[in-house]
This record gives structure tokens, sequence and C-alpha cells, in this order.
């Protein structure tokens, strides 16, 4: 039977699991939506025939409500639809560092939560999304999350405290990687080679690295070491981009970037 969904908070993220769920109509019935940008809830009108309605009438019309506003945002929102809470609602976060418990008491007994921590390749279905079960939630709540967010990439089950890392790592990992190709590709305008030129080179470089690592499930070094050759142009890549602190700069980034999820959570 078809369920109803709710999404509260209509960003990337949401847009991004509409565009997976909606390859795949006959599992979801009516889709309700707000989002205080009026544009924002006009795209999902248009694409999704979503409809548009307040929050309070998002979770009592719907049976999986995503969450996805920002996290300063998310107990203004639960205060104002808590009346519409109950048992058979089931509650899908994607506010970064807004912890389960932190949800579960501020709504009735019985509602399931379920968090999760997508990323924006999820708009072009190569995403990777981690989620945790609140001790209300089911393995059968459990596994629809997952079959929703796997139209859209990959998905692993994780537990909560693990979450902030994930956020660090493939939450934000996304915008490390366009810095280092932007990086990259400014190198490569740099020796004179044309825009068009250089970013064929770079994407391809990363395209086909990562498809290597993928079908030879090798470690990196192992594959970056077949690359050089002895007093060659590798190594002395290599070594200025290590003088240069790029492995000690991811790991700073990603340090400060799980040290910044955690204080989401308690702001």
């Amino acid at each position: 039977m078809p369920v109803n969904l709710g999404i509260i908070g209509c960003g990337k993220m949401g847009y991004a699991l509409m565009k997976g769920i909606s390859g795949d109509p006959s599992r979801y019935g009516d889709i309700y939506v707000y989002d205080v940008d009026e544009t924002r809830v006009c795209l999902f009108v248009d694409e999704f025939q979503a409809r548009p309605v307040s929050p309070d009438v998002v979770v009592a019309g719907s049976d999986i409500i995503i969450l996805g506003v920002k996290p300063g945002q998310v107990r203004e929102v639960l205060q104002a639809t808590r009346d519409q809470w109950n048992g058979d609602k089931l509650l899908v976060s994607i506010a970064a560092g807004i912890k389960i418990a932190s949800i579960e008491e501020q709504l009735p007994e019985g509602v399931r939560v379920v968090r999760v921590m997508p990323n924006t390749p999820c708009l072009v279905g190569e995403g990777m999304a981690a989620l945790a079960g609140g001790h209300r939630a089911s393995p059968a709540d459990l596994q629809s999350v997952r079959e929703m967010l796997e139209q859209v990439g990959l998905t692993i089950t994780v537990e909560e405290s693990y979450l902030d890392a994930v956020t660090a790592v493939s939450g934000s990992g996304p915008a490390y990687v366009f810095l280092l190709i932007e990086a990259f590709m400014d190198a490569a305008l740099s020796t004179g080679l044309s825009s068009d030129i250089s970013r064929q080179l770079v994407l391809q470089a990363v395209k086909g690295s990562v498809k290597m690592l993928e079908q030879s499930g090798v470690h990196p070094a192992v594959l970056k070491a077949q690359v050089i050759s002895p007093g060659g142009t590798t190594i002395v890549g290599l070594r200025a981009l290590e003088a240069g602190g790029v492995r000690e700069a991811f790991f700073a980034a990603v340090e400060k970037a799980q040290r910044r999820a955690v204080e989401l959570g308690t702001d």
C-alpha cells in the first residue's frame, strides 16, 4: 500500500531524495511539502505534483516525514507541529548534528525517528548516506528509509555516535573534492593549457582513479606507487604536495568539520 510522504524544508537534499523517489511512484501516495521559500515549494509542486501545505498539515497527512530544515530551526518546527505527531509517524531527520534523543524528547511518546546524513551527489544518483535509528525505530523502518536512500546512491547503517564523523567525511566531502579539482584545474591552466583541456584532463584523471580504486579494491597507496618511477615527474610532484601540507590539511578539515557537527547539536 502506498505511503504518504511529507517534506519540511525543500532544500537540495529534499529535492535530491524526491528525484530518486519519483522514479518509483507506485511506492508513495500523496506528497506534502512546506518551505519558507515559496520558489522551492513551487519547484516541488511543478516537478513532483506535491501539495503545498503548512507544517502541521505535512505531519498530519504523511506517514513518513523528512525533516530537511537547518539545525537551528529543528526545535521550532517540532514545537509548532507537536500535536500532529503520533506513533504512526516516521520522522527522517537530515539536519546535521541534531541527535535522535534531542528530537525524541520534543515529540510525543511512540514517534519513530531515523537520523540520516546524505550528501549532494544524491542529485546525480551517486550519493552516500549513513543512517541510524532511534530506539523506537523498527528494522522495517530502517529498511524503508534505506530503500528510499538507495534510489539516489549508496547507503550504510551506523551507530549514531559515528554520524558526526560521517558528516565531516561524506557530508562535507564533496566540497573538499571540488576544491581539490578547482586547484588542480588552475594549476593546469598555469602550464598554458586551455580551460577546456585543463578541465577534461583533471576530471578524467579523477574519474579514472576512482574507478581503478573501486575495481581493484586495493589501498590508494598501492596504486599511487604504480604511477611513480625513480627520479620521474610524479615523485617530484608528490613531494611538492606533501611539502605543501595537503595530507595534514585533510586531517585538520575533517577534525574541524566533525567538531562543528557536534557543536550544531548543542547550539
